[in-house]
């Protein structure tokens, strides 16, 4: 029974020609062997995404339906937990590139994946997103482009993430705003005589309104890992979710993926606070007027499912006059975000370069 659970995800696919294991090509359907050449079609889900009842899950019941255990290693270094899907033959940390021990594997269950949004390109596209971005860095140093950064360190990481629908039902209490104008006067000076002249203002006319709302919150996104040290940042994070794939295992080979480390209690409670905004802009849209005040809101959540989704992000570092950077690139639009250096002397040149054309300004209208 415990070898059936491993079979899911852990199972890797050998080449038929060369028994090489097969790799996934980034932007196809196809997986392929690095060897030979061999591709093998990734066969698309029969069952489509499956979207999982929450309440059992959370009541601790019917959570073996839907698990299995995933193999993990911990980086002692920044303290990141990874699943290796290929057998590299140097494992180092997808964050801090510090080594890997293979003998620290341990495993874990884990909530199978209804969904993953497989990479769109590969390794070598993802560095040279990085050397344009280079290129294109303001009070940059000159020698940047020849920073040491090692292709091999470059990782595909699937991030974990958890998507929440339910049926919303809310009642609330607020005011409606109404614009109003009127006329004032006030008094100016006109060829140094003290005139009375009127203006037009806008005021606010407040009535109290209240409501109910309704309606279906469908994929609710909510981070389910918690690596403070390596934030991914929020600029990478504008992932197309409508290309997302029904879970198969053939789209990690090769690549890295994070199991989640925020539990699906506090996944919720955080998809709990997300609903709320939403309620509360459905609330101020039901009132309407010209401005909405909502006072209370009282919001009930049914039929609540649930699923584990993986998203792409490749990961890496890079050294520069003994400092390290990192830096990320979202793995279908190709969005890359990270921290750089500065060259001191184009700043202390440019700024002194402003200050000499203010000064030529100055004396030129003096």
């Amino acid at each position: 029974m415990e070898k059936q659970k491993r079979t899911i995800s852990e199972q890797k696919k050998s080449c038929i020609n060369c028994g090489a294991e097969l790799t996934y090509k980034p932007g196809t359907h196809m997986t392929t062997c690095d060897y030979c050449g061999h591709k093998e079609e990734i066969s698309p889900s029969e069952i489509g995404f499956e979207e999982l009842e929450l309440k059992p899950y959370l009541n601790e019941m019917g959570s073996q339906s839907h698990s299995e255990e995933i193999t993990m290693l911990h980086c002692k270094n920044c303290g990141a937990n990874q699943h290796i899907e290929e057998n590299y033959k140097s494992l180092h940390c997808v964050y801090c590139t510090m080594p890997l021990i293979v003998e620290d594997t341990y495993t874990e269950d884990w909530i199978l994946p209804g969904a993953i949004l497989p990479f769109q390109f590969d390794q070598k596209k993802s560095h040279q997103i990085f050397m344009n971005w280079v290129k294109d860095l303001w009070f940059a140093p000159n020698n940047l482009k020849k920073a040491a950064l090692d292709p091999q360190y470059t990782k595909g990481l699937y991030l974990p993430y958890w998507t929440f629908d339910a049926q919303l039902y809310a009642s609330y209490t607020g005011q409606r705003g109404t614009y109003y104008y009127v006329t004032v006067p006030y008094t100016t000076t006109v060829n140094g005589k003290t005139v009375t002249k009127t203006r037009s203002e806008r005021r606010t006319r407040w009535s109290s309104t209240k409501g109910t709302i309704t309606g279906f919150i469908d994929d609710t996104l909510i981070s389910a890992s918690n690596q403070h040290r390596n934030q991914i940042p929020a600029k990478i994070t504008n992932w197309k979710l409508d290309a997302l794939e029904p879970f198969n295992s053939s789209f990690l080979a090769g690549f890295i993926t994070e199991k989640y480390t925020i539990s699906l209690k506090d996944g919720h409670l955080q998809s709990n606070k997300e609903a709320k905004k939403i309620a509360t802009s459905w609330a101020k849209r039901d009132i309407g007027g010209d401005e909405q005040r909502v006072h209370n809101i009282n919001m009930n959540l049914s039929e609540e499912t649930f699923k584990h989704i993986l998203l792409p992000v490749y990961v890496s570092s890079y050294q520069y006059s003994g400092t390290k950077y990192n830096f990320f690139i979202n793995g279908q639009t190709g969005t890359i975000s990270g921290k750089r250096p500065y060259s001191f002397w184009k700043i202390f040149f440019f700024v002194l370069f402003i200050i000499l054309v203010i000064g030529v300004l100055v004396v030129f209208f003096q």
